[in-house]
């Protein structure tokens, strides 16, 4: 188990943890749960050992195996799919010793190897490796694509691949969700519930953890609480408690209050001096209560568009794609003040597509697209964020758009969004992805659209914001199409639902939940007819004819497989008589005067059976190549 008592943990100047304590055990799955600087990646650096205690003890046991999200990537020139298998460790240094022992001919040692890799279950590994790839969509040919040709989302989908590929005991994940569109996130989930070992995970998507987890590990005035429960019951527990805490600081202070003016009345008067001095030193001893501090550091919203137009957009029996390549074909669409949408559909099928199509920085392939007279547009995607100049601070990125307005106004708005005093004036350059994110939605609100075009806005959000977004959103006087991996915030902000799949958009009447099984069945009937294309693409057998040749195969196998099986029970007994004798060598006694002819005749047999067991490796290893030539004949045949 994970046990971690009395803990001090000091980053610098810092002090996030301060007699901590948690206890978790094997098998368990908690999220992991804080503001931004609480210690969440400090307490993962201090379980994976990159970390040691200022004080206290953390402790887990020694044979455990840590696998976890890495956040950089050094080698570019891998292809994708071995990227992932080197999450395995151990796999690769199977590999490794393997080819040495070809290389250098040691048929001995080859078979040790073999029969370990088989036990490590490396001869599916490439295939394992391919299945997480397909479940975090990347497709067939992207798998053997170069790391350096993915972009940083993808990337990150790498290491996350890489972290489930690795065998583990305890595996720990920093916002895996992050650069996931939903039906991988889905996958995710079925995942990740199937895992055996110890999870703890930090996410922001409390669906995602609602999912996940039956547990809340909370970081909150340097102290861990652990909460039993996803998400949702420890919103309402920890509420609850914050209630009685408030009703406890209110109580505390009406005594407090009440105890300061009886010492203030009687502290001069001789007969009440002792009374006075009694309750000074109890006000002294009485434990402060906090006030419960649940309010948000963000409070904004969209400014009010000057005008409207109705229709704000019409698209027409338009095709959408890339270079002539169409995605979507017949799309129509009218898009009136007020409307609120939500966009699902399968990885790859076209949903940034269609928000940059109807953004106006993808062309149309076909079709026409009007745009009402006083449409304006608040765009939000990921790219934006790079389009951020380095260099500016966010109260110059602001007055670049708004040159006519008072410095205290434009203060006040990115106040909002937590950009406060000197941060308002610090380059963007050493931002977090989270606070870029927050100054781009910031940029977009003060604008003024009647139109929003949201594409994964909540990447790098924390609750906080994610929450302050959403009552933002539900405040949104303007139309808006919402493209999102949040399941809460699409709930929560849209009245309606569109599916872009197939090449077609039309509009979904279900709802998220009936979705997520919508998803399932057309991944069932995409493998269907990827499988039914590979039985046509192979020639029919007569079945009578197949069980035939089946039972010739078997019967021409079976010889060999006797053999080979023969060969490897007798050598299982010459290495259990090995065992008996190396025991009765470690005998101290054996090595006195006394005992010299037993001595002499154990060292014989020794060698005897040594010599036996390197025979029996060789003529095991000789039947099972065999065997194998056989059955590759027997295949091609």
């Amino acid at each position: 188990m994970i046990k971690i008592e009395s803990l001090t943990l000091q980053r610098g100047p810092l002090r996030l943890l301060e007699n901590a304590n948690l206890t978790l055990h094997p098998g368990q799955k908690a999220g992991l749960l804080g503001t931004n600087g609480a210690g969440k990646s400090s307490l993962f650096a201090l379980l994976r050992g990159e970390l040691t205690p200022d004080a206290g003890d953390c402790s887990l046991p020694a044979d455990w195996r840590i696998s976890h999200m890495r956040q950089e990537i050094e080698n570019l020139d891998r292809l994708a799919v071995d990227y992932v298998l080197d999450g395995d460790q151990r796999l690769r240094a199977i590999q490794r010793q393997l080819a040495e022992a070809e290389q250098q001919q040691q048929p001995t040692r080859l078979g040790t190897l073999y029969a370990e890799l088989e036990a490590h279950d490396g001869f599916s590994a490439d295939s394992r490796a391919r299945t997480l790839l397909a479940g975090l969509g990347f497709s067939s040919a992207q798998c053997e694509a170069r790391v350096g040709d993915f972009s940083g989302g993808w990337r990150m989908r790498l290491n996350l691949a890489q972290a489930l590929m690795c065998p583990s005991d305890l595996l720990l994940l920093d916002e895996p969700t992050n650069h996931l569109d939903l039906d991988a996130i889905l996958w995710l989930e079925d995942w990740l519930k199937s895992y055996q070992g110890t999870l703890l995970l930090i996410s922001h998507d409390r669906d995602f953890l609602d999912a996940v987890v039956e547990h809340i590990v909370h970081v909150e005035s340097r102290k861990l609480t652990l909460y039993r429960g996803g998400y949702s019951q420890f919103e309402r527990t920890r509420a609850e408690r914050l209630s009685q805490q408030q009703a406890a600081f209110e109580k505390q202070q009406a005594q407090r209050e009440h105890m300061q003016k009886y010492i203030a009345r009687f502290r001069a008067q001789a007969t009440k001096a002792r009374q006075a001095q009694s309750r000074l030193k109890a006000l002294e001893r009485m434990e402060l209560l906090g006030p419960a501090h649940v309010d948000s550091p963000f409070n904004f919203s969209f400014r009010e568009a000057d005008s409207q137009s109705s229709p704000l957009l019409d698209l027409h029996d338009a095709t959408l794609g890339y270079a002539g390549t169409a995605i979507l074909q017949h799309v129509k669409l009218q898009l009136a003040p007020g409307a609120r949408i939500g966009i699902l559909g399968p990885n790859g099928a076209g949903k940034s597509t269609l928000i940059k199509t109807l953004a106006g920085s993808l062309p149309l392939i076909a079709g026409e697209l009007k745009t009402g007279e006083h449409l304006a547009i608040g765009y939000f995607a990921q790219h934006q964020l790079d389009s951020l100049d380095p260099e500016a601070s966010p109260l110059l990125h602001l007055a670049r758009i708004a040159p006519q307005q008072r410095e205290q106004e434009l203060r006040n708005f990115l106040g909002g969004f937590d950009f406060h005093g000197s941060r308002a004036e610090e380059p963007v350059l050493h931002f977090s992805g989270g606070e870029k994110a927050r100054l781009a939605l910031a940029l977009i609100a003060w604008q003024k659209p009647n139109l929003l075009l949201l594409d994964e806005p909540t990447n790098h959000l924390d609750m906080e914001m994610r929450h302050a977004l959403t009552v933002a959103l539900q405040n949104f006087e303007g139309a808006m199409l919402l493209v999102s991996h949040d399941r809460a915030l699409i709930r929560d902000t849209t009245d309606e639902l569109w599916l872009v799949a197939d090449g077609r958009l039309t509009t979904y009447a279900e709802d998220l939940d009936s979705y997520t099984r919508w998803l399932a069945q057309f991944r069932q009937q995409q493998a269907q007819a990827g499988a039914d294309n590979a039985s046509q693409a192979a020639p029919k057998v007569d079945a009578k004819v197949q069980r035939r040749l089946a039972a010739e195969q078997r019967q021409r196998l079976a010889p060999l497989k006797k053999a080979a099986d023969k060969l490897e029970q007798q050598l299982e007994a010459a290495q259990q008589q090995m065992q008996e004798i190396e025991t009765a060598l470690a005998d101290t006694e054996l090595y006195s005067d006394a005992h010299r002819g037993r001595l002499k005749e154990l060292l014989a047999k020794q060698a005897d059976c040594r010599q036996r067991i390197d025979d029996l490796e060789l003529q095991w290893l000789d039947a099972h190549e065999a065997l194998e030539q056989l059955q590759a004949e027997l295949a091609e045949s």
